[in-house]
C-alpha cells in the first residue's frame, strides 16, 4: 500500500509506514525523483506500524511502535513521522517513551536517490507500466553528508546542477549514506529531529536558517490557499453525513489537482492526476474542467489561457505539432529530456478546447474571455479541417508522426486499444467514433458564439451547415446493424468499421 500527498507538481509517494522503498516511491519535482530512498530504523529494524494516513492532501501522519530489537520492551516507544509536501518536504520524527523505565536505543536514517526521470519510474509500476520490459533505472547516488552545515547533499553524476539537499535540525554520527543517533528518554520525555528535503535543478543551496523560514512560510500558505479554495466552492447541508463528507472530501481532492501555471501569472488549473500526471495533460485537464464547473470558472478560464498559449504555431512531425492543435502533454526536468518537454499527440484535446470555452461562456456569460479567445478558437477550427481530417474523408483522424509517439491518440490511449471485434488491430490513420462526436459538438457551439459574441453570421451558417453534414455522413459510416444496432469504435485506415462495442460510444453520446 502507498501512499502519496503532493502540492502543485511535488509529491511524494510512501509506504503506509513512511519509508520510500526505492522502487516506484520517491520524493519527486520536476518530473524528476529527487529521493527514492528514505527509512527510518530503531536498533537497525524497521519500526512496525499502528496507523497511518493524509492529514490534508499536503500533509500526512505516520504512528509506529518499537520493534522487538535492542532489548526494549513492547510498546517502550510512541514514534510519530508527520510530514508535509510544498516546493520541497518536511519531515519531523518525535518519538516518546512510553515507559517508566530510562531507555537507550539507536535511531537510523538511511538517504539516497536515483536522480530517476518520472516517465522511466512509471514503467515500473505494475498499474500503469510494463515492469517486466522496462528499462533498468539509474544507478543509486549515495549521500554525502556535512557535517558543519548538518546536511546531507546527493548530486546527480550526470549534471552537478541537479541536487538534493536535506537539512537535519540534529546533528548525528555520520555512516555512509545516512544518520545514527544515540537516544537516551526518561520516562514520557520526547526526542525529535527536523528533515527539511529540497530538490534542485539550478545548483543552488539553502542554509538551514532559511530552509525553516521557508517551510513556515510555505505550509501557511498552502493551509490558507485550501481555506480559500473550500470558501469560493459552492456549500453543502444535509442530514446525510456520508453524503457531507464525501462532498467534503471531494473539494480537497479536486483543490489537490491544482497547478499554479508555470509563468504566466494566471492562476491555477487541474493536473491529470496523481501521482504520474501532475502536469498539463490537453483532454484530461479539459474533461476536469467540464465536469467541476459547478465550483466556478476559474479553474477553466486558467486552463483555456495556458492551453491557448501552449497551441502549436508551426507543423512540427517531431512533436505531433500542427498549426492551431491543442498540447497533450507537458514535461518537465527529465522526463522532458527522454520525452518531450511540449507533445502535441491528442486527436481530441483541440476540439474539447473548443467545447469549454463554450461551456465556461454559458455558464458565465463572459463575452470578454471568448472574444480574447478568439483567435485560439479559430486557429483550433482551422487545424480540424485542415490537419485533423488527414485524408480529406470528412471525419478527424490520427496518426502518430513521431517513432517516439503515442501509437494512439486518442482518450483510449494504449498501444492496443483500437481493435476489431474478432482481436485484430486497426491500422492508422484511425478515425474514433467519440471524436467525431466532439467535432459536431465544438462545430454547433462555435456557430453560436459567432453569431452571438463575434457577430459572424457567415461563420456561424457555415458551422452550423458543417455540423449537419457531418452528423449525416456519420451515421452512414459508422452504424453498425448487428447486436441491436450500434456505432462502430472507430474507422480505420482502410475505412473499414473497427466493429468492437466499447465505452467510446458513451462518450460519443
Amino acid at each position: 500500500m502507498t501512499l502519496t500527498i503532493l502540492e502543485g507538481s511535488t509529491f511524494c509517494m510512501s509506504d503506509e509506514a513512511g519509508d520510500l522503498n526505492g522502487d516506484t516511491c520517491g520524493f519527486f519535482a520536476e518530473d524528476t525523483r529527487f529521493l527514492s530512498r528514505f527509512r527510518l530504523t530503531i536498533d537497525g529494524e524497521r519500526p512496525p506500524l499502528l496507523t497511518s494516513g493524509k492529514v490534508e492532501y499536503f500533509s500526512a501522519a505516520f504512528y509506529l511502535r518499537n520493534p522487538l530489537a535492542g532489548g526494549l520492551a513492547q510498546d517502550t516507544l510512541l514514534i510519530e513521522r508527520r510530514r508535509f509536501v510544498g516546493e520541497g518536504m518536511q519531515e519531523v520524527i518525535m518519538i516518546q517513551n512510553r515507559s517508566m523505565e530510562t531507555v537507550e536505543f539507536e535511531v537510523g536514517l538511511q538517504f539516497a536517490t536515483d536522480f530517476a526521470d518520472i516517465m522511466s519510474v512509471k514503467a515500473h509500476d505494475f498499474a500503469l507500466g510494463d515492469p517486466m520490459h522496462a528499462k533498468a533505472l539509474p544507478p543509486i547516488v549515495e549521500a554525502s553528508f556535512d557535517e558543519e552545515r548538518k546536511q546531507f547533499l546527493l548530486e546527480d553524476p550526470t549534471d552537478e546542477r541537479i541536487q538534493t539537499q536535506v537539512i537535519v535540525s540534529e546533528a548525528g554520527r555520520a555512516d555512509g549514506g545516512g544518520l545514527s543517533y544515540t537516544v537516551r528518554l526518561e520516562p514520557r520525555e520526547t526526542w525529535q529531529v527536523r528533515l527539511d528535503i529540497f530538490p534542485s535543478l539550478v545548483d543552488e543551496e539553502l542554509t538551514p536558517h532559511t530552509a525553516e523560514r521557508r517551510f513556515g512560510e510555505e505550509l501557511g500558505h498552502v493551509r490558507d490557499s485550501l481555506a480559500a479554495w473550500r470558501l469560493r466552492v459552492p456549500q453543502i447541508r444535509t442530514s446525510w453525513d456520508d453524503l457531507a463528507d464525501a462532498f467534503r472530501q471531494s473539494v480537497s481532492d479536486l483543490a489537490a489537482l491544482r497547478m499554479r501555471s508555470r509563468g504566466s501569472g494566471l492562476g491555477e488549473l487541474p493536473a491529470a492526476g496523481m501521482p504520474w500526471f501532475m502536469t498539463v495533460f490537453g483532454r484530461d485537464t479539459i474533461i476536469t474542467c467540464l465536469q467541476t464547473l459547478l465550483f466556478g470558472p476559474e479553474l477553466a478560464r486558467t486552463a483555456l489561457q495556458v492551453l491557448a498559449d501552449l497551441q502549436a504555431s508551426e507543423d512540427d512531425p517531431s512533436i505531433d505539432g500542427e498549426p492551431g492543435k491543442i498540447v497533450h502533454e507537458v514535461r518537465h526536468g527529465k522526463a522532458a529530456e527522454i520525452f518531450f518537454p511540449l507533445y502535441y499527440g491528442t486527436v481530441d484535446a483541440t476540439p474539447l478546447y473548443l467545447v469549454l470555452l463554450s461551456e465556461v461562456w454559458l455558464w458565465t456569460d463572459d463575452r470578454g474571455l471568448v472574444r480574447d479567445l478568439k483567435e485560439p478558437a479559430l486557429r483550433a477550427l482551422e487545424w480540424i479541417d485542415r490537419y485533423g481530417d488527414r485524408d480529406g474523408d470528412g471525419f478527424v483522424e490520427y496518426e502518430r508522426r513521431t517513432p517516439h509517439g503515442l501509437e494512439n491518440q486518442s482518450w483510449k490511449d494504449s498501444g492496443d486499444s483500437q481493435r476489431f471485434s474478432d482481436g485484430r488491430l486497426a491500422k492508422p490513420p484511425i478515425a474514433p467514433c467519440e471524436v467525431q462526436g466532439y467535432v459536431f459538438d465544438a462545430k454547433r457551439r462555435m456557430a453560436e458564439i459567432a453569431r452571438e459574441v463575434w457577430r459572424d453570421r457567415e461563420l456561424a451558417d457555415r458551422l452550423e451547415r458543417e455540423a449537419a453534414e457531418l452528423q449525416a455522413r456519420f451515421d452512414e459510416a459508422f452504424w453498425i446493424d448487428r447486436r441491436g444496432g450500434y456505432y462502430a469504435l472507430a474507422l480505420d485506415g482502410e475505412k473499414p468499421q473497427v466493429d468492437s462495442l466499447c465505452s467510446n460510444i458513451c462518450h460519443l453520446l
